[in-house]
């Protein structure tokens, strides 16, 4: 088996810019580009997230997005489980850069979304289990709050403890909190929002 300490260094460099630029397509803004000919960064909520892009463009937008921006996450993190099947060290670093990529992509200035969606891609493909039980919290709080928002970081704060509860091993654990913890970060503009009774619900609407 091939050790991860033995790759050439050439090769992990590549495989994580590979990673970042996969995660740093700008799905949410090429989708709504293509199908209604709009900057997505110009409505709504200005981000190019998958929720966003469904309040400005619909529901196939949203789901497109949704669906290639969770791909940016697995592919990468597939690829590097292939090349290195002994341990989480690769799948770490890989999907850590499409997440990354994702939040802060340089086709877009460095700036992008909160990561959600990206994330779900990379923990599918590194701790299913784990994933399906986040989603369940997230689709919960979304369908109890109407807030996607509120769900995204209820699904993110739980998925930790997921990892913990599966036995994902602690390099994942410590890999989704890490996860968790940005995600919750790029959220805090809809935490202040939603204090001032501001954030829109799931269908653009505001209280």
């Amino acid at each position: 088996m091939l050790n991860f300490m033995a790759m050439p260094e050439l090769a992990i460099t590549a495989l994580v810019i590979f990673s970042y630029l996969a995660g740093g397509i700008p799905t949410g803004y090429l989708v709504v580009k293509r199908l209604k000919g709009l900057d997505i960064r110009k409505h709504g909520s200005g981000n190019p997230g998958t929720a966003n892009v469904y309040r400005v463009a619909g529901a196939r937008a949203g789901l497109i997005t949704l669906m290639m921006d969770a791909l940016k996450g697995f592919l990468p993190v597939m690829i590097a489980r292939l090349l290195y099947p002994n341990g989480p060290e690769l799948m770490i670093l890989c999907g850590g850069a499409a997440i990354v990529g994702h939040d802060w992509t340089p086709f877009l200035g460095f700036s992008g979304g909160k990561g959600v969606a990206t994330s779900a891609g990379v923990f599918a493909a590194m701790a299913p289990s784990a994933l399906i039980c986040a989603a369940v919290v997230f689709i919960t709080a979304v369908r109890l709050s109407r807030h996607i928002s509120i769900g995204s970081m209820a699904g993110a704060a739980c998925l930790p403890a997921f990892n913990w509860l599966w036995g994902s091993g602690p390099a994942v654990v410590a890999a989704s909190a890490a996860a968790s913890t940005l995600i919750l970060y790029k959220h805090i503009p809809n935490m202040k929002r939603l204090l001032h009774k501001e954030e829109l619900l799931f269908h653009g609407k505001k209280y």
